[in-house]
């Protein structure tokens, strides 16, 4: 087994003992809401977990699809109501200028359904998701819909394919 997946395991197990899939749900909400948490290990964890029987194979994917798609949604209207200003202000700390603000907004005019759909697989964009296109004002329909169907993709490829191949994850457990 991977020192990734081992590691995974052993933050999840715990909590999963004591308070089953809503630690799932609210360690990917987390995340997704911008919080530095191991979400992907937690999603392959609660894969082979549920592969072993200590979770429900569909409470556990349901309870990640719904954090990763609350936990962006909300990081959304964080970035809608306060993250324009707050990036004006404190841009240029993090070499935002408004020129690269200004680039950014284009960017998620022309392809943010794509961005957005696409994040949940890389990490770090997995957290700012939400907050960079609330802040940008990407429209909320298109958001909701790119939103859905990235964490419905990353949820079926990490979760689903833990579960399908828990035995080979866990070889030498």
């Amino acid at each position: 087994m991977s020192g990734a997946l081992r590691e995974g395991l052993a933050l999840i197990e715990p909590y999963v003992a004591a308070y089953g899939v809503l630690a799932v749900f609210l360690i990917i909400y987390l995340e997704s809401l911008g919080l530095p948490l191991p979400g992907e290990s937690a999603l392959v964890a609660a894969g082979v977990l549920s592969a072993r029987g200590d979770l429900g194979i569909a409470p556990a994917l349901l309870a990640v699809f719904l954090g990763a798609v609350l936990g962006d949604g909300t990081g959304y209207w964080i970035g809608r109501v306060g993250g324009r200003p707050l990036l004006r202000r404190f841009g240029p700390y993090l070499k935002l200028t408004p020129e690269r603000l200004d680039r950014l907004e284009r960017l998620f005019r022309e392809r943010g359904a794509w961005i957005v759909a696409t994040a949940r697989f890389v990490v770090v964009l997995r957290q700012l998701n939400g907050i960079v296109a609330g802040s940008v004002a990407m429209p909320w329909p298109r958001f909701l819909l790119a939103n859905a169907l990235g964490a419905a993709l990353w949820t079926a490829a990490w979760g689903g394919g833990s579960y399908l191949f828990a035995d080979m994850l866990t070889a030498g457990r």
